[in-house]
């Protein structure tokens, strides 16, 4: 249940409230609201003077459904904006790791040349294995951030755990949560603490209820602004590196109101053919695109056979326009 109190409670009495109820209290804007669990399906008569209205919810899919907001959120990032009613897909691209300052400034030159605004590259890898590179650290996100400043870019990068999330929220835009990290509720809770938008990645094994109560935790925090990433399930199949799920994706746009990026790098784990399921993803009418490129994919030190080289990007972006234009987005 989702509780929202008048407007002239005040905080002392909004936290009192709350914990009668054994509820979360978050302030939106205006007003303080309270969530519990959704077995609670009534509001206690001892407080119902004090609330302005409340919102029965049939699971704990509750701050993101569609039954409480029945409409995709409006996240901003800078200088743009997805979801709300923008009609907006954001192209997100650039390497899985930032392996030196020359590569990421190759990376920002291809992203200038199209006209794009959000550039990715991972610092803490959570690498399979122990002796693969695990990633530049708080070096690589201060080399972002000088790539920042000069391209006036947005910053995308991945908290691997809690240990350097603060490092994170400092240096990048926006807060990517990997699909190993699903379930880390140390770095769900501190990145609901503050307000900068939050990329979760579904966990290859997590069904789609999990996955978006996994929002939840950042939701109840206070931050509005998440984005859910489907990135590829994990299924019986063994020719592709996973199984993008767009049933899910269907799923999540009809019952959710959070904005969604689909990675068809991780799902398909081989570059050729990230082009066409990424085509399939516009024409489905998504928020954003998570696309892993590279200047020179053979020598990149993390996932070399899903990054797309420069010449391979750029003919996938150029035939991506005319099914944005025909599903009324607007590629960004």
């Amino acid at each position: 249940m989702i509780i929202h109190l008048k407007e002239n409670i005040d905080k002392v009495s909004a936290n009192n409230i709350a914990k009668e109820v054994s509820g979360r209290l978050i302030f939106d804007e205006k007003k303080f609201i309270i969530i519990t669990s959704s077995k609670n399906k009534e509001v206690p008569e001892k407080i119902r003077e004090k609330i302005d209205e409340s919102f029965i919810i049939d699971s704990d899919i509750q701050l993101s459904s569609r039954k409480y907001i029945n409409k995709t959120r409006n996240i901003k990032i800078n200088k743009i904006e997805l979801g709300g009613s923008t009609k907006n897909t954001l192209m997100i691209t650039g390497p899985c790791s930032i392996e030196s300052k020359d590569q990421i400034e190759k990376c920002a030159e291809l992203l200038k040349s199209n006209g794009l605004t959000t550039l990715r590259a991972g610092c803490f890898k959570p690498r399979t294995s122990p002796y693969s590179f695990q990633g530049l650290g708080l070096e690589g996100l201060k080399m972002l951030s000088d790539i920042r400043n000069k391209y006036g870019f947005n910053i995308i990068s991945e908290v691997k755990d809690a240990s350097h999330v603060d490092d994170v929220i400092e240096y990048t835009d926006i807060i990517q949560i990997g699909a190993k990290a699903m379930y880390d509720h140390g770095i769900l809770r501190e990145t609901g603490r503050q307000r900068k938008p939050v990329l979760l990645k579904r966990g290859f094994g997590s069904n789609l209820q999990e996955f978006v109560q996994a929002a939840e935790f950042i939701l109840s925090e206070g931050n509005p602004n998440v984005m859910l990433c489907e990135r590829g399930i994990r299924t019986f199949e063994t020719k592709t590196r996973f199984t993008l799920d767009l049933c899910g994706v269907s799923f999540l746009k009809e019952h959710t109101n959070l904005p969604i990026i689909l990675d068809t790098s991780h799902a398909m784990g081989y570059s050729y053919g990230v082009p066409d399921l990424t085509r399939a993803c516009v024409a489905m009418g998504i928020d954003g695109l998570l696309i892993e490129s590279h200047p020179n994919p053979s020598e990149a030190k993390s996932d070399a056979s899903q990054q797309l080289n420069f010449d391979e990007f750029n003919k996938m972006f150029e035939s991506l326009r005319p099914i944005c234009n025909a599903v009324n987005r607007n590629l960004i």
